[in-house]
């Protein structure tokens, strides 16, 4: 994932999350809005309540590897939030139950 790919602004945020449905779990919450684009762009939303910044930057690296490995449906805009139990999880956890919202929200291709 590169450049386009990712959701930078404030107002493609404020969108997702005023507007975009959501589904959770104990480690992250995914929010998802159709966009008018033929491509699928993604957000990652870390607190200072997850940890310091080496911490909430391993969190966004880890998710970032996942999203890249993982098939998604064009044109929608998803947002990653991170929740206080992702500081101890590990990236087969992290992987586990970020695929496992990306299914439930039908975001996954095949």
């Amino acid at each position: 994932m590169r450049g386009k790919e990712y959701i930078t602004r404030p107002e493609e945020y404020s969108l997702v999350y005023n507007e975009g449905s959501s589904w959770k779990n104990s480690l992250l919450v995914v929010k998802a809005l159709p966009n008018s684009t033929t491509l699928s762009r993604c957000g990652f939303s870390v607190s200072k309540r997850v940890g310091k910044a080496v911490t909430r930057n391993k969190v966004k690296r880890l998710l970032r590897e996942i999203m890249r490995l993982t098939p998604i449906r064009p044109g929608w805009d998803i947002i990653f939030i991170a929740r206080q139990q992702t500081a101890f999880a590990d990236y087969a956890s992290l992987k586990k139950s970020a695929e496992s919202l990306l299914s439930r929200a039908q975001l996954i291709v095949g």
